[in-house]
């Protein structure tokens, strides 16, 4: 009786080990995390702690793929003011976005001359979405505290520069908007910590 007692006792222990585990993945800012870029390198996105960071799912043959454009502008516009845009390659909707992460860069530089940084193809949604999606998601439950999937292509985050998700902008939400533009700017003119 007494092992046995001593067995669930074990199990017990581990499953809070779990739950303390994905808490403390739920708290984790998302900039305390390591992704691929684009080129198969790996990347700290601890280098951008204390810049403000929006993170797009991105494809290339999505009706909001124009959106680069305003991207990129945003990017030019604000980078110097400590903004930093994270395109992040997804074939989960519609499998919009095929190619590989050379064909993805191809596209990017010469359709829309992306300059900001992206990571490597990865998936948002589902079982099997990257730790970096499990955290955003986490910091951006609805008003009734439910976590919600990415609903498809051009999602935005916004990071502010304390590391917190401040944001979360559907598809819908242009690059130039003014919800986003006066979210980008209030984060901006904070001072960095």
């Amino acid at each position: 009786m007494k092992m046995l007692h001593v067995a669930a006792t074990a199990v017990f222990l581990a499953g809070c080990a779990i739950v303390a585990t994905a808490e403390e993945k739920k708290m984790a800012s998302p900039l305390e995390l390591k992704m691929k870029d684009i080129d198969g390198k790996e990347m700290d996105l601890a280098k951008y702690k204390g810049k403000v960071v929006l993170i797009v799912n991105v494809a290339s043959q999505c009706g909001y793929t124009p959106q680069y454009k305003g991207l990129q502008e945003l990017y030019t516009k604000y980078e110097k003011q400590g903004l930093i845009v994270l395109g992040v390659p997804a074939n989960d909707f519609g499998k919009q976005e095929p190619g590989s992460e050379q064909e993805i860069k191809e596209f990017c530089s010469s359709k829309y001359m992306v300059t900001f940084p992206m990571t490597s193809k990865v998936v948002v949604k589902g079982a099997d979405k990257t730790d970096l999606y499990k955290v955003l998601l986490a910091a951006t439950p609805d008003s009734g505290g439910k976590v919600s999937e990415v609903s498809w292509n051009f999602e935005k985050f916004l990071i502010g520069r304390d590391g917190k998700v401040t944001g979360r902008f559907k598809s819908k939400v242009a690059p130039d908007s003014e919800e986003l533009t006066k979210a980008i700017k209030t984060e901006l003119d904070k001072p960095a910590k």
